[in-house]
């Protein structure tokens, strides 16, 4: 009989044995299933970087996180032994927030992602990608009945515009095709989708969304936003069926592993993606830890009943999700004043608009305090945030001061003032500093103009304030690059080549905590994840160099080699 099963059976017998508990004590140490040393390992432990030489495992947790030569005791012939060759590990990734759902989708989609990320630099580019995709898909086309695409941004496109129905009906006139904005706020249909899901000239804005029109300010153009765009998908998609939605959620994660996420988020879930989640996680879909925060404006009672600070099969339902407003770069955040030189066709003074009732949003955060259970909100721009503080100081006042981790999602467009507010309130700003590479330019340009944009995701005005933050890539707004979001947070270039706000960079352990440790306790897991520390799970990534040994501006060459989760390799290179 192996070792762990011995332990487990003695457990079993002698649980209220004070001297099985002192023998067990000691048989923890008699063997390790695995052993890893030969390159440095930083640890993530404490205020300054550590390392350790070698780290053992057992039962998928840490037990040594040493010396070298502590490690010899702990080995036996059936112990596996990794030799790191040079290469630096890492406690894995904590994914503050993202979308594995989506990210599914857009891995199984037509890629149109602006450079570096894709080819989608003009209109007759993304219609060239389609036709592509079409072509090599054309059995799965003709099944789902429909045609997606994934990740254009107008803002990068030559003609600086969305595209059109007209422009999609040139590549189909028939099948249905779908475009999801970078941001994942906008979508644009053909006539043929539009006609498949209902819009047309007498069919009003959503409260919370717009439907853009055509000159006649009736006809559809195929531009939809926020609600108008996140009502629809349910209707475009059932032709996937349960199996293609479930093979979104396996693929999501998988993709996030690649990166070395162990720790991974759907941000935003209905119930009955969540009821997905956890039977793809019941038949063994994931390799990574889940995470799923319901959408509150319809999951309220599925929350009541589903909630839970453990994982059952690598799933949990980990509190709900609430979003004021919009993407800053598509101009629908909530601000607090006009935008700078907003490109479209705005009315004088427009400062985007909530995507939920105030008042709805106050009960909504009061009923999660009531309740005891964790809330993220979606806050981009300054006026969304004012609401946020709000609903938040009305909650607390009502229901008491707990440690609650409310969670700010974003908070690109942010006030100095209102840093000190949401520190006495006890909230975790998950920000976003991807956004200094992809649209920092635009922002400078557009949004908020070229003093205000050195501000976006205030990292500094955070630190300063004696807070933590967490840093994430709200895949699939953009890819789950680790790498690359270390790099943004260190450097904050801009696509231009430019430095977007210099005094709000941070140096590269402290960015490698907002990806790790931070983001563990974000989540209430700290006492298992984001460190390398005898008790832990051993969840563990492997780099080709030492982060911290790597000039700031080369962050974004080093590769992962490797994502270990719970001791088991689950993604390798090659």
């Amino acid at each position: 009989m192996a070792i762990g099963n011995v332990r487990a059976a003695l457990r079993s017998a002698f649980t209220t044995s004070v001297v099985a508990s002192m023998f067990l004590s000691n048989l923890a140490f008699a063997q390790a299933d695995a052993v890893y040393w030969g390159g440095p390992i930083l640890t993530m432990e404490g205020d300054r970087p550590r390392y350790v030489e070698a780290v053992a495992v057992e039962d998928g947790k840490i037990v040594y996180a040493g010396k070298k030569s502590g490690v010899t005791s702990l080995q036996d012939a059936d112990t596996a032994t990794f030799d790191l060759a040079g290469k630096t590990m890492l406690p894995g990734f904590v994914d503050p927030h993202g979308h594995i759902f989506l990210g599914g989708i857009q891995a199984l989609s037509a890629n149109l992602l602006p450079p570096p990320d894709g080819e989608g630099s003009d209109i007759s580019s993304l219609q060239k990608t389609l036709r592509g995709w079409m072509a090599a898909n054309a059995e799965t086309v003709d099944k789902v009945g429909v045609i997606v695409g994934f990740g254009y941004d107008n803002s990068q496109l030559e003609e600086v515009r969305h595209p059109t129905r007209q422009d999609l009906d040139a590549v189909s006139a028939d099948v249905p095709i779908l475009l999801v904005h970078q941001s994942t706020h906008i979508g644009v249909l053909n006539t043929a989708g539009l006609k498949a899901v209902g819009y047309t000239a007498e069919t009003p804005d959503p409260e919370g969304g717009v439907i853009q029109r055509e000159a006649d300010g009736k006809t559809p153009n195929g531009v939809v936003e926020e609600i108008a765009f996140f009502t629809l998908l349910p209707k475009l998609l059932e032709a996937v069926g349960s199996a293609g939605v479930e093979t979104f959620a396996s693929a999501g994660a998988q993709s996030w592993a690649a990166f070395g996420y162990t720790t991974v988020q759907e941000g935003r879930s209905i119930p009955d993606t969540a009821a997905v989640m956890r039977k793809v996680a019941a038949d063994g879909g994931f390799k990574v830890d889940v995470v799923t925060y319901v959408d509150l404006l319809v999951g309220q009672d599925y929350l009541e009943k589903n909630y839970s600070p453990d994982y059952t099969d690598h799933f949990r339902v980990a509190g709900g999700k609430m979003v004021i407003d919009g993407s800053p770069q598509g101009f629908t955040a909530w601000r607090d004043r006009p935008y700078y030189d907003p490109v479209g066709d705005y009315p004088e003074g427009y400062a985007g608009y909530a995507s939920v009732d105030p008042e709805t949003f106050k009960d909504t955060i009061a009923w999660t305090y009531a309740n005891t259970i964790p809330v993220i909100a979606h806050a981009n721009g300054e006026k969304a945030g004012d609401l946020l503080i709000d609903a938040l100081t009305e909650a607390e006042k009502a229901y008491g001061k707990k440690d609650r981790r409310p969670v700010l999602i974003h908070g690109q467009f942010e006030r100095f003032d209102q840093i000190a507010r949401y520190k006495a309130l006890g909230v975790i700003p998950s920000l976003f500093p991807m956004h200094t590479f992809y649209w920092g330019d635009w922002h400078a340009e557009h949004t908020v103009g070229p003093e205000l944009a050195q501000n976006i995701s205030p990292t500094q005005w955070y630190r300063k304030a004696g807070m933590i933050f967490t840093t994430h890539h709200d895949a699939p707004v953009a890819l789950p690059d680790s790498m690359r979001v270390l790099w943004a947070t260190v450097n904050r270039r801009t696509r231009s080549g430019k430095v977007l706000g210099p005094e709000q960079r941070v140096d590269t352990y402290t960015a490698l905590r907002a990806m790790t440790i931070w983001p563990a306790f974000q989540i209430f897991e700290e006492d298992r994840k984001g460190s390398i520390k005898t008790g832990k799970l051993a969840d563990f990534i492997i780099l080709s160099a030492d982060p911290l040994k790597t000039a700031p501006e080369d962050l974004d060459k080093i590769q992962v080699e490797e994502t270990i989760k719970e001791g088991r390799t689950i993604w390798k290179r090659d």
